[in-house]
């Protein structure tokens, strides 16, 4: 019995989870929809830890079937402030600053390798289900967070995997928080028992580890303070 549920016959959902905000309501969602979570972070070569501390965290509070930690080295590609030291992660005083092109946070194709191994995860474990918690609407401009992008994957994977090609039910990828703003969120997650005091939403954190600690000056530190505002209420993480 896992969360109450009974995890002989609950299906299996392959959940990708990063340490912040969004991907711990996914956990939260895909658990109240009755599947047995298996999550999957990576180490993939960004610039802090603090994240997958709190992956850990998250992983544990939810006490999911499993929790895979993979290891990629993006860093050898570079590209992005998240991967290279060398390029400033860009900081406002105010969510209506954010800049509305593609920022420099954006890392090559994150998304697209991260939804591959958790494909190839799925397949291993016998699921038909990924969960990702991409969001269209308060969100940095990242291109592999629409819709479009969801769709293109979806259709991919039912013709990449032996799982699409002979099982009677294709892979799907589910997106919850796709058309969500951060404050519709938060308060979902809130209703699921989230602690989002366990959870780090910061390109660019102070310290590291479990002493990583939001800048609160990025975009993402915006987004999130702009949700949390919103709700009236204050972000836990800061308390």
């Amino acid at each position: 019995m896992i969360n109450g549920v009974d995890s002989t016959n609950a299906p299996r959902a392959v959940i990708l989870l990063s340490g912040g905000l969004d991907s711990a309501t996914c956990v939260a969602i895909a658990r109240d929809q009755g599947f047995e979570v298996h999550a999957i972070s990576f180490r993939y070569g960004q610039r802090h830890n603090g994240e997958l501390d709190r992956a850990a965290k998250q992983a544990q509070l939810m006490q999911v079937a499993s929790h895979r930690i993979i290891d990629i080295d993006l860093a050898q590609l570079g590209g992005s402030a998240l991967v290279d030291s060398s390029i400033a992660v860009p900081k406002s005083d105010h969510v209506d600053k954010i800049a509305g092109d593609i920022p420099v946070t954006y890392v090559p194709a994150r998304n697209t390798i991260f939804l591959s191994y958790a494909l190839a995860v799925a397949e291993v474990l016998g699921s038909r289900d990924i969960f990702i918690g991409v969001n269209a609407l308060d969100y940095s401009g990242y291109p592999d967070c629409r819709p479009e992008f969801i769709d293109a994957f979806q259709t991919m994977a039912r013709l990449a995997t032996k799982a699409g090609v002979e099982d009677e039910q294709s892979l799907s990828i589910h997106t919850p928080l796709l058309h969500w703003t951060k404050a519709e969120i938060i308060q979902r997650g809130i209703e699921l028992g989230v602690d989002y005091s366990q959870t780090l939403s910061c390109y660019d954190p102070q310290g590291a580890g479990e002493d990583a600690r939001p800048c609160g000056q990025c975009d993402a530190c915006l987004l999130r303070a702009k949700g949390f505002a919103e709700n009236e209420i204050a972000d836990p993480a800061l308390s």
